[in-house]
């Protein structure tokens, strides 16, 4: 595989390849993918011509949340496989010229944590449950939670505990499910053992580290703000920034100063990219060379079929990018969001809409599939040619659309259970790869799988896409290839477009990208076509679609 970079900076145009690992490759038959099924696909992914993996959670758990409830930091849950499938994994995508990224979870752990069980089993105002955060009741006698704040996955952010003597006890915080505590980042205890959780995974071949919820570790209980009911719905404009109680405060800086430390004892440093969905103006201290590294940019993600929208996203993002002097990051689909085939399938708000299919049913009827297939590889054509990062996720080299159609007894997610099925929950996005048309699980493994698999999905099978040279999966690595060859400086040059609906830009080399949002084809400058994500006629490119031009 090409080199993209100097090793120490191999992250700052990297194609990453998201893995949910439980829904990638089951090797052994009990449903649930794992690190030997990674293994056996990396031929796969080599042929894609990906630089680096990140896998999701794959820790012990109970799978409350997706395996974002983590019982051990420092393992491998059984049912994904060992420590000793990891370093095989990890030494055989080495040696394919892969790097790893692993998912860190720092708000919260599981409840089955050893730290959790020990703190329950502890009294008030002990070391253990200072790990946590523990707050006595409201009312005659505690029986009322510390405040009225809600958890993001619906109900109450508080739970009661009972204490060790079987009387009604203390409340813990809890912003995720219940199972999931949030830690107490001002406990220097809870600072050091992440450092050895940081030197355990690279010390074991790990490049860098997805960290999850990166902007949410301070916070600020003070009783003043008890009475914001809303408070994590939509009330952060009222907080000058850095100063809300519970999202991206200034101090949390302070933890990631000290976890660059760590990185820097490694040659070549690691590196980590944050999940921090903040303003985008924020985003910059997280990304920043004495931080983390790299910062998530969701813009892209949220925003609509549009070229406005998209040349003021991009102009913006590479203007931090540059600021912060790291690299941006490009994603449109991931394990928490509706696959961008099938956002873009529905007609109006792309985000909204997709919303409101889920809950409509998710009927695969009520989409434009063709047309959202369209958009989404035209969309991610654009993107591969910008510089920075491009995080791609499972399935969706397949075109791979929304399993949206998932029987209620069948939902693992915790939001659809603790809103009623208000909200319907990250299930769709999850559903385990088809790699063959036919099958108990079209190829996942030797049984079936852990969420359904409609019967559609054995027409996105890698194993026919491969076969076929105008399908998704060949457009992606034909697509991946070529943004290895013609990478250079990060930088680009806006030209002027034909229309308003039309974008055009040139990379370093005179590679040309030009991005038609409209309906109506388009003039293509002079040079040899490199790529096109729909058809070329009479020497105009489609509408809703992109090209690559070499002058």
């Amino acid at each position: 595989m090409p080199t993209i970079a100097s090793d120490a900076t191999w992250w700052r145009q990297a194609a990453v390849y998201q893995i949910y690992p439980r829904s990638f490759a089951d090797s052994n038959g009990d449903g649930i993918g794992d690190l030997k099924g990674i293994t056996a696909k990396i031929p796969y992914l080599v042929e894609l011509g990906i630089d680096a993996v990140w896998l999701s959670p794959f820790y012990p758990s109970a799978l409350a949340d997706g395996g974002y409830d983590v019982d051990d930091y420092r393992n491998v849950d059984p049912r994904i496989g060992t420590l000793e499938d990891f370093d095989e994994m990890s030494a055989a995508l080495h040696a394919a010229g892969i790097k790893i990224i692993v998912d860190i979870v720092p708000n919260h752990t599981s409840d089955r944590h050893e730290w959790f069980q020990e703190a329950l089993a502890s009294p008030k105002g002990s070391a253990a449950r200072e790990r946590y955060i523990f707050r006595d009741g409201k009312g005659e006698n505690g029986e009322l939670p510390p405040n009225s704040w809600g958890s993001i996955f619906g109900g109450g952010a508080w739970e009661q505990i009972t204490e060790p003597d079987g009387a009604p006890g203390q409340w813990y915080f809890h912003f995720f499910a219940k199972e999931q505590p949030d830690l107490n980042w001002d406990n220097p205890e809870v600072h050091e053992d992440f450092l050895k959780t940081l030197r355990f995974w690279a010390d074991r071949g790990v490049s860098g580290f997805r960290v999850d919820v990166a902007h949410m570790l301070k916070k600020n209980l003070d009783p003043a703000y008890d009475a914001l009911r809303t408070l994590m719905f939509g009330e952060a404009s009222v907080f000058h920034d850095g100063q809300h109680p519970l999202f991206d405060r200034d101090e949390v800086h302070e933890i990631f100063a000290d976890w660059r430390k760590v990185f820097n004892e490694y040659n070549p440093p690691r590196t980590a990219v944050a999940e921090a969905w903040v303003p985008a103006h924020r985003r910059a201290r997280y990304a920043s060379p004495e931080g983390l590294g790299q910062a998530f940019n969701f813009d892209l993600l949220q925003a609509d079929f549009d070229a406005a929208q998209f040349r003021k996203i991009i102009a913006d993002n590479l203007a931090f990018a540059a600021e912060s002097g790291t690299s941006s990051t490009w994603v449109f689909s991931n394990h928490d969001v509706i696959r961008h085939a099938t956002r873009y399938a529905l007609p109006g708000n792309a985000a909204k809409a997709g919303a409101q299919w889920l809950l409509d049913g998710g009927d695969p009827a009520a989409l434009d599939i063709p047309r959202g297939l369209r958009r989404a590889k035209a969309a991610t054509l654009l993107m591969l040619a910008l510089p920075g990062s491009a995080y791609l996720y499972q399935g969706e080299e397949l075109g791979l659309q929304e399993a949206g159609q998932i029987p209620s007894e069948q939902r693992q997610d915790p939001t659809f259970f603790r809103t009623q099925g208000e909200q319907i929950g990250r299930d769709g996005c999850r559903v385990p790869l088809p790699w063959e048309p036919d099958g108990t699980s079209f190829g996942f493994g030797p049984a079936g799988a852990h969420l359904p698999q409609p019967e559609w999905f054995a027409h996105y099978a890698a194993s026919v896409e491969e076969k076929d040279p105008a399908s998704t999966l060949a457009f992606y690595r034909r697509a991946l290839a070529l943004r290895h060859e013609l990478q250079g400086a990060e930088t680009l040059v806006w030209e002027q477009a034909s229309d308003d609906s039309v974008l055009h830009f040139v990379r370093p080399g005179g590679w040309h990208v030009v991005a038609n949002f409209g309906s109506a084809p388009v003039a293509l400058p002079a040079g040899e076509v490199l790529l096109v994500s729909a058809d070329v006629e009479d020497g105009k490119l489609l509408g809703e679609a992109t090209a690559w031009i070499r002058a």
